[in-house]
């Protein structure tokens, strides 16, 4: 008995020597701060998915009179001009709204945040603020309230990121911890918008963060959750879409679903390529940012006079095809009528997103599909809504390159797993297909189109991102500018020159310091020196961070 004293204090001290490091570590990366900030960007995200679903109701109900998901009854009782009305009338508001508030011409989404995330240090991103935010997402509610063919939940990531950013502005908070607080929006805002916790949160750590290191993994779920708890004490418990049990009717079918994986890779690559032409021909068109939106308002009208399914969200039509009422030819028109009219209103810089789009389209392929399935084998083939719902979770798995935050969604949303492993089948091999001729995702597309190479890898996207500025070291107080003759030919630096010009100047030159000359060319000044040690230092640095911020 007079020895457990003396051992229970050995055991503590041993246990302590173990345990403190780990308890220092975790303090030192303010993960308390971090995970108590988490549940306010859930709520936060979950508020912003509730408002701005009410902003499109009421908008919706301005231009029809019901602020329902479901309103295609209501506009097959509207005369023409009425349907070509409310796209036009939002293109005009949107546009309105672009010459006075936003001459960028750009509504923010997914992109963005991933754009954000890429920074080492976020403070430098001065387009993702609540100001920025709630005109683009208003710019967003006014579109699809008024017929416009987008997605709502890329407007509520942004904005649930905007949101973020205001948070660790407030508290001080590490790099890698603001990357994370970013994270936490993007899981609250997907989890509220479609009622799916879990998805949120891989999707979050598939698309946003790209790893899934366990120091992340907390304040990420403990957003989705808080975003969840948010949206069903609004919106209720049931899932996005009620569908009957569905079930695969045999084995056989397998080949069928590869077969069914391959031709959503191809709507999903036509898909794609049809937002990034239009996107393209946008730029080269001789109009106004704010003419743009006026015209592409119209075009969409025009469209759903034939095709009033396209207007909106598009859930209706979805919901549709997933329970099997909709017909061959109808879903076929409805694939190449939403991939127009999606095209046309993100090309003429209406807000919006590609998710529910990339869903409805899905849904529509695949339904057609399991209709022609069944006609060759009708005592093998499962129902069309099955194919539907695999279809739909291929095809969106392709375009945003996330197939298993997708995949999940699609359980969430349908709270059926009984299909799970034709689902997974579909969507791997669409994904695959996708990034084969694509090479990337469409929001990576979408980010190379502003210069951020962030597919080929940290090493070179950090070349790129760091600047003279960033390592250079500014001449000394009192100390005079060496005289320097730019037309000698002796190598020199910008302070805006990226860290891959520098290298490349230090490598050709075997200088180990270079000047920094900034100005007018006909007015250069010597503010400081480029050392290749600190540059190389700098890279290194980042490189290291990164690699201890994804693996811890």
């Amino acid at each position: 008995m007079k020895k457990t004293p003396k051992a229970f204090r050995r055991l503590a001290f041993i246990a302590t020597r173990w345990v403190q490091p780990n308890v220092d570590a975790f303090l030192s990366a303010e993960a308390p701060k971090l995970w108590s900030l988490a549940v306010f960007a859930g709520i936060a995200g979950g508020l912003v998915a509730i408002a701005f679903r009410t902003a499109i109701s009421f908008v919706q109900f301005l231009w029809i009179g019901t602020g329902e998901e479901s309103f295609g009854a209501v506009i097959a009782t509207l005369p023409p001009w009425a349907v070509v009305a409310g796209p036009t009338a939002g293109g005009v508001v949107v546009g309105l709204i672009l010459l006075l508030w936003r001459p960028s011409g750009r509504a923010g989404g997914v992109a963005d945040i991933i754009e954000a995330c890429s920074h080492q240090s976020l403070s430098d991103v001065k387009r993702l603020n609540l100001k920025d935010a709630a005109i683009a997402t208003s710019i967003s509610a006014i579109t699809l309230g008024s017929g416009g063919s987008a997605g709502r939940e890329g407007p509520v990531v942004y904005f649930a990121g905007a949101v973020s950013k205001s948070l660790f502005r407030t508290f001080s908070m590490p790099p890698s911890a603001r990357r994370v607080m970013l994270a936490c929006g993007v899981a609250a805002a997907i989890s509220a918008s479609f009622n799916a916790p879990i998805a949120g949160v891989l999707f979050a750590h598939e698309v946003i963060l790209a790893h899934f290191a366990m120091s992340a993994f907390v304040p990420v779920v403990i957003a989705a959750v808080m975003g969840a708890i948010m949206s069903r004490l609004w919106f209720g418990e049931a899932p996005a879409f009620v569908i009957p049990d569905y079930q695969i009717t045999s084995y056989l079918e397998i080949p069928a679903f590869a077969l069914l994986g391959l031709t959503c890779a191809v709507v999903a690559i036509l898909f794609q390529v049809s937002l990034i032409g239009t996107d393209w021909l946008a730029r080269f068109l001789p109009l106004k940012n704010w003419v743009r939106p006026m015209l592409g308002g119209l075009l969409v009208g025009l469209i759903a006079l034939a095709f009033p399914q396209v207007l909106g969200v598009g859930y209706d039509a979805t919901d549709q095809a997933l329970s099997n009422s909709l017909g061959l030819w109808t879903m076929l028109a409805l694939i190449i009528a939403k991939t127009a009219a999606t095209a046309i209103t993100l090309g003429s810089r209406m807000g919006g997103g590609v998710f529910s789009p990339a869903l409805y389209i899905g849904a529509m392929t695949g339904g057609a599909f399991g209709l022609i399935a069944a006609s060759f084998f009708p005592e093998l083939a499962s129902s069309e809504g099955l194919y539907a719902l695999i279809g739909m979770g291929a095809v969106a798995a392709a375009v945003l390159g996330a197939p298993i935050s997708t995949a999940v969604m699609i359980f969430e949303l349908t709270g059926g797993f009984a299909f799970s492993m034709a689902l997974l089948f579909s969507v791997s091999i669409a994904t695959g297909l996708s990034q084969a001729i694509m090479g990337r995702s469409y929001f990576h597309w979408q980010l190379n189109s502003r210069g951020i190479m962030l597919g080929e890898g940290p090493h070179r996207h950090f070349a790129q991102y760091f600047r003279v500025r960033d390592f250079m070291t500014p001449l000394a107080e009192g100390e005079e500018p060496t005289p320097f003759d730019i037309a000698s030919g002796e190598p020199w630096l910008r302070p805006n020159d990226t860290l891959e010009a520098a290298l490349r100047a230090f490598d050709s030159s075997g200088s180990d310091r270079l000047p920094v000359l900034d100005g007018k060319p006909h007015e250069r000044v010597h503010v400081g020196w480029a050392s290749h040690v600190r540059a190389l230092s700098s890279f290194n640095k980042a490189l290291v961070d990164k690699s201890q911020e994804e693996h811890v």
